[in-house]
Parts: C-alpha cells; sequence; structure tokens
C-alpha cells in the first residue's frame, strides 16, 4: 500500500526552503557541463549550467507569484492535488493542469517556454501539490524576474484579475 505524505512530510524530507516567488524549493541537480555566456542568447547574464532541477511545493493558500526566466522550465507531477499553472506571453494565456488526474484533463508533465510570465496555485480545494522543475540551460536568479501587477496587468489588460490575484507587487 503506498504511503501518503503531508506538505509537512515532503518539506521536512527534502529540506525545503521557502521560495522568493512563493512556496518551498530545494536544488537537487545541477549539471557539471558549464554553458559560455557568450554561446548563450543576450537574456543570459552570464555562463550556466547545462541543466538543473528543484523540488518545488505549494500549500493551500499558497501561490507561485507571476514571474519569468531566460530557459525553458519542465515540470513534472510527483505528489499531491493538482496544480494550476498559468502562463502568459504573446499568444495570451494557457492554463496548464498539472497532475494524474488525466479523466480531468490533467497531466504529469508540461513545459513553460523561455521568456513567458508564469504562476502556479492549486486547484481550488487543494491542500499541497510536489512537483519538480528542470530548467535548461540552467537556472540562475540572475535570470529571473519578478513581475509587477500594474505592469503585467498593462501588457495583459484582459487578464487583469488573474494577474493581481497571482503578483506580489
Amino acid at each position: 500500500m503506498a504511503a501518503h505524505y503531508t506538505a509537512a512530510d515532503w518539506i521536512s524530507r527534502l529540506q525545503l526552503q521557502q521560495h522568493i516567488e512563493g512556496g518551498w524549493y530545494g536544488r537537487v541537480y545541477e549539471a557539471g557541463l558549464q554553458l559560455k555566456k557568450e554561446t548563450l542568447p543576450s537574456t543570459f547574464q552570464g555562463d550556466r549550467p547545462v541543466c538543473t532541477h528543484i523540488y518545488f511545493l505549494l500549500q493551500q493558500n499558497e501561490f507561485s507569484a507571476f514571474h519569468r526566466i531566460a530557459s525553458d522550465e519542465l515540470w513534472h507531477f510527483y505528489d499531491g492535488d493538482p496544480l494550476l499553472i498559468y502562463e502568459l506571453n504573446e499568444q495570451g494565456l494557457t492554463e496548464h493542469q498539472l497532475g494524474k488526474d488525466i479523466a480531468n484533463g490533467f497531466l504529469p508533465f508540461t513545459v513553460i517556454k523561455a521568456g513567458s510570465w508564469f504562476g502556479s496555485r492549486l486547484q481550488a480545494g487543494g491542500t499541497f501539490a510536489l512537483v519538480g522543475c528542470t530548467v535548461a540551460p540552467g537556472f540562475d536568479f540572475a535570470d529571473f524576474e519578478l513581475a509587477k501587477a500594474d505592469d503585467l496587468s498593462a501588457k495583459f489588460p484582459e487578464h487583469e484579475e488573474l494577474v493581481k490575484e497571482m503578483c506580489r507587487g
């Protein structure tokens, strides 16, 4: 029989720490192979590992605020309740449904494209979600930008309500 763990169990066992965008994270992998800044697009601020990976956990009433990074981010569902990831870019709004409930449109994997604004929160009624985020080229906070609600609302006025719910400033 499969064990049932709580958010607190995962936070403790994986030694997760609070993330600036919201939620909890722990970096568990960084490739030894490095890409030199001059081989990367200008959106990167320096050399980067080929790939990085973190555990990321959101609890009830927490959210990951809209932000963007210079790399593609691959999301993998591990445990808990369904997670909604909102992606805003020139094509508009995409709602990615991450989870095990495939009968209702949720999938265990999705990709957020480099440069897109994105944030996440639990589906209503959820208590927590544990996911993994793989970033290639690897993540560095120098490439991280947290959205300002007024600026993002001006760019996407048709999604102003969602933007204001999913921004911290």
